[in-house]
């Protein structure tokens, strides 16, 4: 297997699992996501949004790791690429559209993450 695939392997994992984290966190104090993404309208976030969130970010972990698994799948990897084009207009959604996230480190590391 070249080099970038495996590269590319082993960003996904990284990226699943750190996903993975996000949803526990979601599922555990939907503060969370009022304290780090949706800042510009916390009052907005509540259990069933964090819960709905959680399971979003569940899915498209699920997705990126088994990608990593077999990357070479083009359907799947069409797939989780979408995961990623998804993401990104959620959050540049919130911001710009929406305004109830502002361009803080903890929505501008998924836009990152999103965008590569």
């Amino acid at each position: 297997m070249s080099r970038f695939l495996n590269v590319l392997r082993s960003w996904l994992v990284m990226v699943s699992v750190i996903a993975a984290g996000n949803t526990l966190q979601s599922f555990r104090d939907h503060g969370f996501l009022s304290e780090k993404l949706y800042t510009a309208s916390p009052g907005l976030v509540n259990g069933l949004q964090a819960r709905t969130f959680g399971v979003w970010t569940l899915l498209s972990s699920v997705i990126r790791c088994l990608c990593a698994i077999d990357i070479r799948n083009r359907t799947l990897y069409h797939i989780t690429l979408f995961t990623f084009f998804l993401a990104l207009a959620h959050f540049l959604s919130e911001v710009f559209i929406y305004h109830t996230a502002a361009l803080t480190i903890g929505v501008m590391a998924p836009l990152m993450v999103a965008s590569k």
